[in-house]
């Protein structure tokens, strides 16, 4: 019997894993710019933070959560998004209480939702975050979808567009939502079952169903942004303002407005608009919200944050050409010959990885040409070659793969020599 990966997850080898390992390397030195600290919080959490804190009416609730009953008897989920569990982890240990506010995390790690999958979307993926948690200013907001667009900029992509909008505050959205459901009451019957539910609990979520998108009633939705009140237009403008400051070009649509219940006023989207990317051209999004820290039991705090699929990055950057600058040759490669000299190549070989040099040696006892076509494959720079002659002699020979040089160095000295040589090739 074969037993495959699940349905939506997949297997990252070598080869590909290295890219994986730049991207992830570039955005936590990214964030260590911005001053945005790590964060790692458990894969499973209650399932009643979701709940709270996503939203009940969400498709990430109702339909696509990884739920089951641990044994003692408590319903857990596997996480769908992080934001939540930050929140939680921040209201847990007290850290608004902490001096230096506001408190600035990111996270990269695994997420799970149950969805069809297809090119990028799987039902395990890997989602690269950042919140920021504790203030109330415009210019955070501007830091983080500057943040957001320069972890895409850095890697070399070129063919983005950053979609902002305003969600307003609890008066201008609940304003917005006697519009909506004004406008949508005469057409309930003709959508989906999904969205009759949505126009009770939150007509917002109507806005943003794939299977209505092109009903004539969502052309001529009231926006949200001739609901605003006086304290949500100077929000939004004072965002804008920042983001001219910074030289950041943006586009402002009304219809955006994310997928989750906890945003409010700024929310954001960046798109690719690189030929082939595929359909679903949203690479990342993120916004404001108010009320999830309360929500999970903390004080009254707002934040802002943003997400990104890793494997979305990597579409968008293959999408673009883009090759990433990923050394995948060996430092050097060990050939002994001779049962004496394999002796003592095991000895060399630990004392050469102990100095910080990569090195590998054959484990299959191949002769002497077949040990060079490994170390050729492996794209080695250099080639050691002992044996119990070189042994006896306390030497051993160094060949440079480039050019076919050799040269011999004494035993004693090979792990200074080989230090300096690989500090010449870099």
């Amino acid at each position: 019997m074969n037993i495959n990966a699940p349905r939506g997850t997949q297997d990252i080898l070598p080869g590909t894993s290295e890219k994986w390992q730049y991207v992830e390397g570039q955005l936590a030195d990214l964030c260590r710019r911005y001053n945005y600290k790590e964060i790692r919080t458990p894969i499973f959490e209650h399932t009643e933070l979701f709940q709270r804190g996503v939203g009940d009416s969400t498709d990430i609730v109702q339909k696509e959560m990884y739920t089951f009953e641990d044994r003692g008897e408590r319903s857990i989920t596997l996480r769908p998004e992080g934001t939540a569990s930050v929140v939680r982890s921040y209201v847990q240990n007290k850290v608004y209480g902490l001096p230096n506010q506001p408190t600035k995390y990111f996270y990269m790690g695994p997420m799970f939702r149950y969805e069809r999958p297809q090119q990028g979307r799987q039902r395990q993926f890997v989602q690269f975050g950042i919140e920021a948690l504790g203030s109330d200013d415009p210019a955070i907001d501007a830091e983080v979808l500057a943040l957001a667009l320069n972890s895409y900029q850095e890697l070399g992509l070129t063919s983005l567009k950053l979609v902002l909008n305003s969600l307003g505050d609890l008066e201008s959205r609940e304003a917005h939502r006697e519009a909506l459901v004004k406008h949508f009451g005469p057409h309930r019957e003709e959508l989906c079952a999904d969205c009759q539910v949505r126009l009770d609990q939150n007509p917002l979520r109507v806005l943003d169903c794939k299977k209505d998108r092109d009903h004539p009633a969502m052309s001529t939705a009231p926006s949200i942004l001739e609901y605003l009140n006086e304290y949500s237009e100077n929000y939004f403008r004072e965002v804008k303002k920042y983001l001219d400051e910074m030289g950041i070009a943006y586009e402002v649509d009304p219809n955006l407005v994310r997928g989750l219940d906890y945003y409010n006023h700024t929310a954001f989207e960046i798109m690719s608009e690189a030929e082939g990317f595929g359909a679903i051209t949203t690479l990342s999004g993120g916004g404001r919200y108010t009320g999830l820290v309360q929500e999970v039991g903390g004080p009254e705090t707002s934040g802002i944050g943003f997400a990104m699929s890793i494997e979305r990055l990597l579409m968008a950057l293959e999408a673009e050409g883009i090759e990433l600058p990923i050394d995948e040759g060996l430092d050097t490669y060990m050939v002994a010959l001779g049962e004496d000299a394999e002796k003592a190549a095991v000895r060399l070989t630990y004392e050469l990885r102990k100095a910080g040099i990569q090195v590998d040696k054959d484990y299959l006892g191949k002769k002497m040409k077949a040990q060079f076509k490994a170390a050729d494959r492996l794209h080695a720079k250099f080639v050691l070659v002992l044996g119990d002659q070189e042994l006896e002699n306390n030497v051993i020979n160094v060949k440079t793969m480039d050019t076919g040089e050799q040269k011999e160095v004494s035993l004693d000295e090979i792990v200074d020599y080989m230090k300096k040589q690989l500090i010449g090739v870099e």
